[in-house]
């Protein structure tokens, strides 16, 4: 009987860490595929001509990760790669409990015009777009943890 609850033990506790690591790595996803997705204004393709100075890859800089709360105000950063932001993501992610709210979060003013399509670099939009996929990216993850 002992030998039994042992091994049950030992189940449980791969079992909670392929749940929280699933959780992370989805979110971690998520992030990934919304600030890739992230138009980074090209000013030569603009109707109209740019501020003086202009640098694209502000909107993909102002990615923000929060854990059970929304990230408030904006970024001063420029980050055309993307790769700031993705690893601003990862450490929230992964230095935040996987049992709660993950928030990413876009607070710059033109954020739901980006959304609504506004750019031919997102004509289908960003969030809604990845969130379409999620569930497809938790069962691709899970199907790797297990």
């Amino acid at each position: 009987m002992g030998n039994f609850a042992l091994d049950m033990q030992k189940f449980v506790d791969k079992a909670n860490k392929n749940i929280g690591t699933c959780v992370k790595q989805t979110v971690m996803e998520i992030g990934n595929r919304v600030v890739y997705r992230s138009p980074v204004g090209d000013a030569s393709a603009w109707a109209s001509k740019p501020p003086p100075g202009y640098v694209g890859g502000r909107f993909r800089a102002n990615w923000q990760y929060g854990f059970n709360s929304i990230p408030s105000g904006d970024l001063p950063d420029i980050d055309a790669s993307g790769t700031v932001s993705n690893g601003r993501i990862e450490a929230g992610v992964f230095s935040s409990p996987v049992a709660g709210v993950h928030y990413l979060s876009n607070n710059l003013p033109y954020a739901q015009r980006l959304e609504d399509g506004y750019s031919k670099q997102a004509p289908s939009g960003l969030v809604g777009l990845t969130m379409m996929e999620a569930p497809a990216i938790v069962d691709e993850i899970a199907s790797k943890l297990k």
